[in-house]
C-alpha cells in the first residue's frame, strides 16, 4: 500500500503566502523521507478571498524536492484549459519528472471559473471526453490529425514525446455513477475525491470494478484521497484539527459546491468521511477503508488553511512511521 501527500496551496484571507512556501518545501522533504509515494496538488481559480498558489509553477518549483515520487494534480480542471496545451505541459512534467508524473483530472463544478473562461458548465464532460482522446494521440503519435466538437489539430506534432510510453497516466476523479463509469473507460485510475463517506464510496467502487470488467480492462493503481489528521493522541486530534477543516469545507460551501453536510455538525461531516486519531486509530481507519473499497494508495491532506506547520510535518511524519 502506498501512501501520499496532498498538499495544501490554500491559505486564508491576509496570511503572508510567500513566508509560506519554505513550509510547503519543508513539508515535500519530509514527506518523502518519510517514505511518501507521492505528492498531488489541487487546482481552482478566482478563489478570493481565500489565497491560492497555482498548480502549474508550484508543482515545477517542488519538484527537485519531490525527485523519485509521483507528481501530479488533484485535479486539474481540465475543461477549462486546451488540451494542446495539457498534453505539451504534462509531456514535460513526465520527462523532469523521469516519468513520475500524473495526470489527475476532473471536471469542476463552480460557475464563476467556467464563465470566466466563457465555457458551458454543460459542455464540461463532452469537452472532458475531447480533450482526453486527443491528448492521448498527441503522446503516441508523431503526427496528429484530429477534428473534434470542440478542438481540432492538422497535420502536427507534439513538441516532446513523454518519458513514459504512452503518456503519463490519466487519473479521473468523480463523485457519480456516471463519472465514475468514464473514469474506467477512458482513465488509468478513478481518482475518489476528499469528501466522499465510506458508505457512499462503496457502490461507485462496485460500479467502477463491474465496468472495467465488462470492458476487459485491468488497472494496478486504486487511489483516493482523504482528509487526515493524526495527533498524538486520539482524544485530542479532532479538536487540533477542527478549525482549519471547517475553514475548508466552509470554502467549499462558499463556492457553491453542493453538499448534503451543509447543516451537520463537524462530527457528523467528520464521521466515516476523515481519517483522524492517534497513529493506532489512523492505521485502524486507513486499513477499515483499504478492506471494504480495495484502495492501495491514499493520498492524505494534512493540512488546511490555518494549521499550524509543527502538527504538519508532526502528522506526516506519524503517517510514514505507521507503514514504514
Amino acid at each position: 500500500m502506498k501512501v501520499g501527500l496532498f498538499i495544501n496551496t490554500q491559505f486564508p484571507e491576509g496570511d503572508p503566502v510567500a513566508a509560506r512556501i519554505p513550509e510547503l518545501v519543508e513539508q515535500v522533504r519530509v514527506a518523502r523521507e518519510s517514505g511518501f509515494a507521492s505528492v498531488l496538488f489541487p487546482h481552482h481559480y478566482l478563489t478570493a478571498p481565500l489565497q491560492m498558489l497555482q498548480i502549474t509553477p508550484l508543482m515545477a518549483y517542488l519538484l527537485p524536492e519531490a525527485r523519485g515520487m509521483t507528481v501530479g494534480g488533484n485535479i486539474l480542471l481540465l475543461p477549462l484549459l486546451n488540451p494542446v496545451h495539457v498534453a505539451e505541459e504534462a509531456a514535460t512534467f513526465d520527462v523532469l519528472s523521469g516519468g513520475n508524473f500524473v495526470l489527475g483530472v476532473g471536471l469542476g463544478y463552480r460557475q464563476g471559473e467556467f464563465g470566466a473562461f466563457g465555457i458551458s458548465l454543460k459542455e464540461r464532460a463532452p469537452r472532458f471526453t475531447e480533450s482526453i482522446a486527443l491528448m492521448r494521440k498527441l503522446w503516441t503519435e508523431d503526427r496528429v490529425t484530429f477534428q473534434g466538437r470542440f478542438y481540432s489539430v492538422q497535420d502536427h506534432g507534439i513538441s516532446l514525446k513523454p518519458h513514459r510510453p504512452g503518456g503519463p497516466p490519466i487519473w479521473i476523479a468523480g463523485l457519480v455513477e456516471a463519472a465514475v463509469k468514464r473514469a474506467a473507460r477512458i482513465g488509468d485510475a478513478w481518482l475518489i475525491a476528499n469528501a466522499t463517506t465510506l458508505g457512499a464510496t462503496e457502490p461507485l467502487m462496485q460500479v467502477y470494478r463491474d465496468t472495467l470488467r465488462e470492458l476487459g480492462k485491468t488497472v494496478t493503481e486504486f487511489p483516493i484521497a482523504r482528509e487526515c489528521y493524526v495527533g498524538t493522541q486520539h482524544k485530542t486530534a479532532m479538536e487540533e484539527c477542527r478549525g482549519p477543516l471547517e475553514y475548508k469545507y466552509n470554502s467549499y460551501a462558499a463556492w457553491g459546491m453542493e453538499s448534503p453536510t451543509a447543516h451537520m455538525s463537524f462530527e457528523e461531516v467528520a464521521r466515516d468521511r476523515f481519517i483522524i486519531g492517534d497513529k493506532v486509530s489512523v492505521k485502524e481507519e486507513i486499513v477499515r477503508w483499504r478492506e471494504r473499497l480495495g484502495t492501495n494508495h491514499f493520498v492524505m491532506r494534512v493540512q488546511w488553511p490555518g494549521l499550524a506547520q509543527d502538527k504538519v510535518l508532526a502528522s506526516i511524519r506519524r503517517l510514514g512511521e505507521m507503514f514504514a
